[in-house]
């Protein structure tokens, strides 16, 4: 199997989002020059100066056709219980390959570049996109450098090409994700040892936006207007994180950090909330950030892609998924689905796997959707 044979090369590429993703983009990049598509490198420095890449490429002719859009960066190996081989090193067993990024998402973007081989001398009437990002486990600065810089992503706007986010959805079809958005609250003490009574304890400073995030989170789990039935869970699931620089219990803590994540569904007022996150930091003194924002994706499931999206895939009805992706910085999109094989359940797990059945099926799927809309 071609898919598998890709995919054995890719994980052996330690993509960690904290690093370069630069050699696992040339090697791509030259896939797709030896397959006849035009490439075009959109290269940037992260927030710690480490060199990243995203590489698209484009065949056939001028006009609206199809775009697939995945990443080469995964998540890091905390640990790792799979016992025949590391994350690095691609182990199949049981009709399942092993390794890092198997299932989220160099086992997809293998599937397509399967398909992209597979059908390599069918005349195209329409173009064909391919698209590989960095750092979308990280808040997807990749994506939004495509959208900002990258030539071939403008074209894919103006003629509002078909759109195929590949992230893992076990070949179902889903026409909605959630969005995301994330605010850094810092509360700032001064240390001291605690018997002086002379520090200032930058927890104790915290604790009535504390007392107010908890409003928030009980408003979010009970008000309509923040509920979605199509979404499960119905609710942005907030998420709260709280970080203490103190190094011992006879200190005063000098510096504490909230953290607040939570994932909007399409239609409620994200940036309302966000609003309302900073007025209650700074009447309270605190300084406040926002770190992540992305918007949630949305495709009217009646609408022609999606129908002929389940048409192809002989599903009889698209549904939703409570994790982002890159869609939520392409929302110039207006036909955007994702769709990709591989369990989302066995992805950032420290066994993580692809089953080799699925690697089959997507790439005979992608090979359907390229004949579909470019040839």
């Amino acid at each position: 199997m071609r898919a598998l044979e890709l995919l054995r090369e890719l994980i052996a590429f330690p993509t960690v989002s904290s690093d370069s993703n630069s050699a696992i983009s040339d090697l791509i990049q030259g896939w797709l020059t030896n397959l006849g598509f035009e490439t075009e490198r959109v290269d940037y420095l992260d927030d710690r100066g480490v060199r990243k890449s995203n590489v698209l490429g484009r065949k056939g002719p001028a006009g609206k056709g199809l775009a697939w859009f995945g990443h080469t960066d995964v998540v890091p190996v905390n640990s790792w219980s799979f016992p025949a081989a590391g994350p690095w090193t691609p182990h199949v067993e049981n009709g399942r390959i092993y390794g890092r990024g198997s299932c989220d998402m160099k086992g997809p973007v293998c599937c397509m570049l399967a398909a992209l081989e597979a059908t390599q001398d069918v005349a195209l009437k329409a173009p064909l996109y391919f698209t590989v990002t960095a750092d979308e486990e990280v808040g997807m600065p990749g994506a939004r450098k495509v959208v900002e810089l990258s030539r071939f992503y403008r074209e894919i706007v103006a003629t509002q090409t078909n759109a195929i986010i590949g992230e893992p959805t076990s070949l179902d079809i889903v026409y909605a994700h959630k969005g995301g958005r994330a605010v850094k609250v810092t509360s700032v003490g001064r240390a001291a040892h605690s018997s002086t009574g002379l520090g200032i304890n930058a927890n104790m400073a915290l604790i009535p936006f504390l007392m107010e995030v908890k409003k928030i989170n009980d408003e979010m789990e009970s008000q309509p207007e923040w509920s979605d039935a199509r979404f499960s869970p119905p609710t942005p699931t907030l998420n709260l994180v709280i970080r203490d620089t103190n190094t011992g219990l006879n200190i005063t803590s000098a510096q504490s950090e909230c953290l607040v994540y939570f994932r909007p569904m399409p239609g409620q007022n994200a940036d309302g909330m966000v609003e309302r996150l900073r007025q209650l930091a700074e009447h309270m003194g605190l300084k406040f950030e926002i770190i992540f924002s992305g918007s949630p994706l949305f495709t009217d499931p009646s609408t022609p892609f999606i129908q002929e999206l389940l048409q192809l895939t002989g599903r009889t009805s698209a549904r939703t998924v409570a994790y982002g992706t890159d869609g939520a910085v392409f929302t110039e999109l207006r036909n955007i689905a994702v769709f990709g094989p591989g369990d989302i359940a066995q992805a950032h797990t420290d066994d993580e796997w692809i089953s080799l059945e699925q690697l089959g099926m997507g790439t005979q799927l992608y090979c359907d959707a390229i004949r579909r809309w470019c040839c």
